[in-house]
């Protein structure tokens, strides 16, 4: 995929994100799982402090072989979005309000899978305030890397990495969606 290309693609891409965003900040919950894939894979590493030379390979912790903040799929996250809209959710209740801001969306790549399905492979910026009752405050700032299938439907999300810039989570509970 050439330049012109992934130029050309990424004004749509980027309103799929700001529309993904809009609904879980209005808490559309149930039609933002209409975006996820069913094979989606939702994984957001814990950073760890490094030496020098050592971040590519000891910053962030590995999917499958070491703890994570979320190593999710579908049937995960649609649990968590069932169990909040219950009301009787501790971490929820009152919701959390949310304001999401994407930014610098790129578009890496477009490949075709084993199945002929277009991959599309993407990366942005993304800040997150969350405010919950009266004083809790947070602001999560960082990056994600999503890869997005094209279906007769529009873009579904096959895989997602959020990437925090926080070491350490100052938020009190981690129920919202990234």
């Amino acid at each position: 995929m050439n330049m012109n290309e992934r130029l050309q693609l990424t004004p749509e891409i980027a309103e799929f994100f700001y529309t993904e965003a809009s609904l879980i900040d209005e808490r559309q919950f149930q039609q933002w799982l209409d975006l996820l894939h069913e094979d989606i894979v939702y994984f957001m590493p814990m950073r760890r402090n490094v030496k020098f030379g050592q971040h590519a390979a000891r910053e962030n912790t590995v999917q499958g072989d070491d703890i994570s903040w979320f190593d999710e799929g579908k049937w995960t996250l649609t649990k968590r979005v069932e169990q909040i809209l219950t009301g009787v959710h501790y971490a929820e209740e009152p919701l959390s309000r949310t304001t999401h801001f994407i930014t610098n969306v790129r578009v890496l790549d477009q490949t075709i899978n084993e199945q002929g399905q277009c991959l599309i492979t993407t990366s942005c910026n993304i800040l997150m305030y969350l405010n919950r009752v009266e004083y809790e405050v947070n602001t999560l700032a960082g990056k994600r890397y999503d890869t997005l299938v094209v279906t007769d439907n529009g873009y579904q999300i096959l895989k997602r990495e959020i990437i925090l810039d926080q070491n350490v989570l100052l938020v009190k509970n981690l129920t919202t969606f990234f």
